[in-house]
């Protein structure tokens, strides 16, 4: 009987759980993926996937918060 543990290799994902696309960015709120990226992932190339990840903080950008309600009104009263 062997005394290794069972484990599995898991795919590096940038994943945070916080699942939401972006209306008009079309990014998801949470990791930065496109929805085509996040549904091919497990099937991308490792190379693909690694660059993915090294576009994510430049795709962080492009998300500005949404102001709504009040404060959005009072901005731009002025």
């Amino acid at each position: 009987m062997s005394s290794e543990v069972w484990a599995r290799n898991e795919i590096e994902s940038p994943c945070v759980k916080i699942c939401v696309i972006h209306p008009s960015e079309r990014l998801c709120t949470g990791c930065h993926r496109t929805i085509e990226e996040i549904s091919a992932w497990s099937r991308l190339p490792q190379i693909e996937r690694d660059k993915i990840i090294n576009e994510l903080p430049e795709r962080a950008s492009k998300l500005k918060k949404r102001r709504g309600g009040r404060a959005a009104r009072i901005a731009n009263l002025s």
